[in-house]
């Protein structure tokens, strides 16, 4: 699959501009990683961009992520891209194994919550936000309530990071593509 068909595919699923945003953050912190862990990066990429693109559609633990990778099997998606995409929901009973598979766990609910980090700044711009504003931020339960500190620490363990390098990573990867994710 290319870029272009997994963009194609993840638009036809997901009219939602913030959901789309978010995966493109994903795809960005992705390609960072694949490029630190010597990987596939745009298996990464791909892997990023379409790992909610059900979402919209079908948001229940019972339906996602299990409806979009039973579409992507059905157009013969390696099964390197579907385990991955399963293994970033808990729930799912596959577990990040691989270092993409925990990459894209670890990424995931970040990536969220340093959007909704530079969404309170005054600018609106990730160009000013610093890890110390995002650890800040994540002491307070009630900021991006939904989103799961937990997932955040176990990622960057996952990883072999310190908290701080992996937000910082993932910073930079965001920052490389602050204007698609309208953060610039």
């Amino acid at each position: 699959m290319t870029r272009q068909q997994a963009w194609d595919l993840m638009t036809e699923h997901t009219q939602s501009a913030s959901l789309r945003k978010h995966m493109l953050a994903v795809e960005a912190a992705m390609r960072f990683y694949a490029r630190k862990l010597g990987g596939d990066e745009e298996k990464w990429a791909i892997v990023g961009l379409l790992h909610d693109f059900d979402y919209e559609a079908h948001p229940s633990q019972e339906e996602h992520p299990f409806v979009g990778v039973k579409i992507l099997q059905d157009q013969g998606c390696p099964e390197e891209i579907t385990r991955a995409i399963l293994s970033h929901a808990d729930y799912t009973g596959v577990k990040p194994e691989t270092d993409m598979e925990k990459s894209l766990f670890a990424v995931d609910e970040l990536t969220g919550f340093i959007t909704a980090v530079t969404l309170v700044r005054p600018s609106k711009s990730i160009m000013d936000v610093k890890v110390k504003s995002v650890k800040k931020k994540m002491k307070s339960k009630a900021f991006a309530a939904n989103v799961s500190r937990d997932d955040i620490q176990v990622g960057a363990e996952m990883l072999g990071l310190t908290l701080e390098e992996h937000i910082d990573n993932v910073i930079k990867a965001m920052q490389a593509v602050a204007p698609e994710l309208g953060l610039a």
